[in-house]
């Protein structure tokens, strides 16, 4: 149970349909007033402009997002302990209840909450002002279902600053200096702490090994290859060579280790992504691939940025058609909920267009089961990926 008085929010008219048809978010603009001396994070109970209940949640006056749904009905006692609860066991069902994600947010109908199961280690990450009251609850619920040794708390996005949240890590138990993951049978080592957000992006699981099926005997890049993920699954394939790149050197460090932990033959370099594609347009780039991996990071910050970001992973998607020679493939993909599957395929489409060459789509997947996606929320479906076959 959510303790404290609930602020009473009141819906304009028309608004609660979407809520009705559930969806999670109360949008500040379709609230009647907003409050903004109330305290971010209180629970709220929503009601439609006729007066009738819809809702309990979360209730943020700082936000765009003023309110995230819990229940449509009463609020479970225990209700972070028994959802982390039901996540496990649909996890276990995949058999990723080790090493996986866990929670995820609002698909999980907890709002804010992400957790990441690395073995021992759990590594969580709090999102939103209405999850961090509640951490103290999440810190008890972690350790009584999920039992680790330890647990990091990730808590560095910058989109807790637009909740009104400072950004730190902070730790239960002792945090190891580097957490393993294993995956399709490869095993990946990676910084707990010094990580891109919860460590490891569990999403591309499944997509990685679909697309290692499609590598042995090819020539592999590996662009944004952050820690190796595309890269080794490829080698471990059969891959005849395998390039990876990436901006940060401390992603090609780990990337170089993990593949000697894997024993792999692969090779990793720090180097600018677009300055790579540019090269292999022109061709004046050395390597000579016939599999490139495209899974740039989230280059969709806001709405408003849209048509910028999806004129640049044109751009990206064009540049690799055309280095790659007749019969090669291009594994591409998409990670924010700003861009639907419609306009993601769209933009391959005109990228296709304007490389010059004949394209066909071998698949269109998306993120991996651990990352399960809520029909009435499509923002809990945010990673698309494509294989294409230039003709």
């Amino acid at each position: 149970m959510l303790t404290g008085e609930a602020v009473r929010l009141q819906l304009n008219p028309g608004q609660e349909r979407r809520l009705e048809a559930g969806h999670q978010w109360v949008f500040s603009n379709e609230l009647k007033t907003v409050d903004t001396s109330v305290p971010p994070g209180s629970p709220c109970e929503i009601i439609s402009s006729r007066g009738k209940r819809v809702a309990v949640g979360f209730f943020n006056p700082r936000s765009l997002i003023a309110a995230r749904v819990l229940s449509r009905g009463e609020l479970e006692p225990d209700f972070i302990s028994a959802r982390i609860r039901a996540a496990l066991e649909y996890r276990k069902s995949l058999g990723l209840e080790r090493y996986g994600r866990i929670v995820f947010s609002e698909a999980d109908f907890l709002p804010g909450l992400v957790i990441d199961a690395y073995g021992p280690l759990v590594v969580a990450e709090i999102l939103c002002a209405g999850m961090e009251r509640q951490k103290p609850k999440i810190i008890a619920a972690i350790n009584e279902v999920l039992s680790p040794k330890s647990i990091l708390f990730k808590n560095s996005s910058p989109f807790r600053a637009l909740e009104g949240l400072s950004s730190e890590n902070t730790s239960e138990g002792h945090v190891p200096e580097e957490a393993e993951v294993h995956e399709n049978g490869l095993k990946y080592s990676f910084s707990a702490t010094a990580c891109q957000k919860t460590g490891f992006y569990y999403d591309q699981r499944d997509n990685r090994a679909f697309l290692a099926q499609h590598c042995s005997g090819r020539k592999v890049l590996d662009l944004y290859c952050y820690t190796g993920g595309f890269a080794l699954a490829a080698a471990a394939a059969g891959a005849a060579e395998v390039w990876g790149v990436d901006s940060s050197q401390p992603a090609v460090d780990a990337a170089i280790k993990n593949a000697e932990l894997n024993k792999l033959r692969a090779s990793f370099r720090r180097e600018d992504a677009e300055r790579v594609l540019a090269a292999l347009k022109d061709g004046s780039l050395p390597v000579k691939p016939d599999v490139i991996v495209l899974d740039p990071p989230n280059l969709v910050k806001s709405r408003k940025n849209l048509g910028a970001a999806l004129r640049l992973y044109g751009k990206l998607n064009e540049s690799a058609l055309r280095g790659l020679p007749s019969g090669g493939l291009l594994a591409t993909a998409s990670c924010s909920h700003h861009v639907s599957r419609e306009e993601f395929v769209h933009m391959l489409r005109g990228a296709a267009v304007r490389s010059g060459r004949r394209v066909s789509l071998v698949e269109l997947r998306g993120q991996a089961k651990d990352h399960p996606v809520l029909l009435a929320m499509p923002e809990t479906e945010y990673l698309h990926f494509a294989l294409l076959r230039a003709v």
